[in-house]
């Protein structure tokens, strides 16, 4: 395995984990006052968070080239204001891949807090407990298989990411080049035997992804138990 099939690795495991982690940090405590909000605009919000589910990878990254553009707009203000260019850069390709992978977070989290009983949410007050306490010794370890599945989902999606990072990064390695931009490289100049190694690693770790997430299933069927402990412990 080459040097730049390294860098690749390394820069898809950077940007894979900086993107999940802040999405948890975003999406949590998001999802959860969205689960219990009755807003009139909450099917427009969950419009918007659903929206990359179905928007094709290179029309999100067109709109980002031309959003974060240097030369004019919104790019030109950040480029001589802040000092921050987001075109062909690893901040730029860290922005899609939010942007990008935010339903495969979001939504599992939102569908575990709609799903809790009311119940919890009582016999926590009950108990004197401040609404952060709530949260944080109640709320949370009764939707740990949700929080895995978010977790991991948004690591493979944005493993597997190519149209947008892209666009919007162009494909320079070291930089912006990561795995799924590597093995297309070495598709194109028919370098068979390494377009294999990244083909297989790649195969391997979805395999992993898969019997992770088919694994969260099964802990879900049980979720119902957990939290009738949880009530029942308080």
């Amino acid at each position: 395995m080459s040097e730049t099939d390294l860098q690749a690795i390394i820069l898809t495991l950077q940007l894979a984990s900086l993107t999940t982690v802040c999405l948890l940090l975003v999406c949590v405590p998001c999802a959860y006052f969205l689960a219990r909000s009755r807003s009139v605009v909450k099917p427009f919000i969950e419009t918007i968070v659903t929206l990359p589910l179905v928007l094709p990878p290179t029309v999100m990254g067109y709109y980002f080239l031309v959003l974060f553009s240097p030369n004019d707009g919104l790019g030109l203000w950040l480029r001589n204001v802040l000092g921050i260019e987001l075109v062909f850069s690893f901040s730029g390709i860290w922005l899609v891949s939010m942007i990008y992978s935010l339903p495969f977070t979001f939504r599992p989290l939102q569908s575990a807090f709609e799903q809790l009983p009311k119940d919890l949410h009582h016999a926590a007050a009950l108990l004197g407990f401040s609404p952060m306490k709530q949260f944080h010794l109640v709320i949370l370890p009764a939707i740990k298989p949700a929080l895995f599945a978010a977790t991991t989902l948004s690591f493979a999606h944005t493993i597997g990411e190519f149209g947008a990072i892209l666009m919007i990064g162009g494909n320079i390695p070291g930089e912006t080049q990561v795995l799924s931009l590597a093995l297309f490289d070495h598709v194109e100049s028919f370098n068979s035997q390494a377009a294999e190694q990244l083909a297989l690693l790649m195969l391997i770790f979805s395999f992993v992804v898969v019997f992770a997430c088919q694994w969260w299933q099964t802990q879900s069927s049980q979720n119902g138990y957990v939290v009738n402990n949880h009530v029942e412990g308080l």
